[in-house]
C-alpha cells in the first residue's frame, strides 16, 4: 500500500470515528443507505466487467498493443481521438475500459486522447446540442474540445 492510499484510509477512519461520536444514529443510517446504493449498483458493475471482457475478447491485447502502443504515436492519437469523439460510453464504463487498454500495452497518449474526447466531444449528441444551443455554439464547443483533448493527451504523454 502506497503512502497516499494509507493516508486516505487514516483520514477516512478518523472522520468515521468522529461521525460516530457526533451522531451514532445518523452515521449508521448513512451506512445503511450507502449499502443499499451499492446493492443497486452491483448489476451495473458486473455489466461493466462483462463489457470490458467482451471487448478484450474481440480485440486481442496484441492488437491493442500494436495499434495503440507501438505504432506512430501521432496517427494513433488522432485516430483514438476520433473514435472517442463518435463513441457514446458512460464515464463509469470508460475508465475501467481505458485501464484495461493500458494494461494490454496501449500507450498513454492515444488512450488519454480517447478518454478526453469521449467525455468532452459529442458527435452523437451534436443534434441535440445544436437544437438547444445553436449550430455556431455546438460546432465551436466541439471543435475546441477536440483540439484541447489532443493537447491534453500530448501533455499527459510528456508528464507521464
Amino acid at each position: 500500500m502506497d503512502f497516499i492510499t494509507l493516508g486516505l484510509w487514516i483520514f477516512t477512519v478518523i472522520w468515521f470515528i468522529s461521525s460516530i461520536i457526533k451522531d451514532k444514529n445518523k452515521t449508521f443510517n448513512a451506512i445503511k443507505m450507502s449499502s443499499g446504493l451499492m446493492r443497486n449498483m452491483i448489476g451495473e458493475i458486473i455489466g461493466i466487467l462483462f463489457f470490458i471482457g467482451l471487448i478484450l475478447t474481440f480485440i486481442p491485447p496484441d492488437t491493442i498493443k500494436y495499434y495503440l502502443g507501438q505504432s506512430n504515436t501521432i496517427v494513433s492519437t488522432i485516430v483514438a481521438a476520433f473514435v472517442g469523439s463518435i463513441t457514446l460510453i458512460p464515464a463509469f464504463v470508460a475508465f475501467p475500459l481505458v485501464g484495461s487498454f493500458v494494461n494490454a500495452g496501449a500507450s498513454i497518449i492515444p488512450i488519454v486522447a480517447f478518454l478526453t474526447t469521449l467525455t468532452m466531444v459529442g458527435f452523437v449528441t451534436f443534434p441535440l446540442e445544436k437544437r438547444e444551443f445553436g449550430v455556431e455554439f455546438a460546432l465551436t464547443r466541439n471543435i475546441l474540445s477536440f483540439g484541447f483533448a489532443v493537447i491534453i493527451a500530448f501533455l499527459m504523454g510528456v508528464i507521464m
